[in-house]
């Protein structure tokens, strides 16, 4: 996939995610490669930074599906802090959804909606595909 059908994917599941989520403006979202990071089997995939507002999304040696389903992990994450879940005495070092269960059921929500909203997505793209297909046959 080149960099501009990414870009307008990206932006399409964005959209989504805003729409469904109910947040009125997107986060900064970086896209960074970092091969020594790919090398890891426990690599880091993609983080939320609630103070700033910003997405990363680590792109090294990954399937863009892959990318695009921590965007939408992430992005359920923006709506958290939007909504002030992030609010109070909670810092997101290494343990937290371990140790703290405010920030555990964060997570919870974000692993379960973030997957959903990307699978609705790709299914709702999968369709518009095959719709635009049976149209050129006619």
């Amino acid at each position: 996939m080149n960099n501009e059908s990414f870009k307008k994917v990206t932006e399409d599941l964005m959209t989504h995610c805003r729409e469904q989520l109910g947040y009125d403006n997107d986060p900064d979202v970086h896209y960074v490669t970092d091969d020594a990071n790919a090398e890891s089997m426990l690599a880091k995939t993609a983080h939320y930074q609630p103070s700033n507002r910003t997405v990363t999304v680590y792109i090294s040696k990954r399937h863009p599906k892959d990318i695009l389903r921590s965007l939408a992990h992430e992005l359920v994450h923006h709506s958290q802090n939007c909504r002030g879940d992030f609010d109070g005495d909670h810092t997101t070092s290494e343990g937290y959804a371990q140790n703290d269960e405010h920030l555990r059921n964060m997570e919870k929500e974000a692993y379960l909606k973030g997957n959903m909203l990307f699978r609705d997505w790709e299914d709702s793209c999968k369709k518009q595909m095959q719709m635009e297909d049976n149209n050129k046959m006619k």
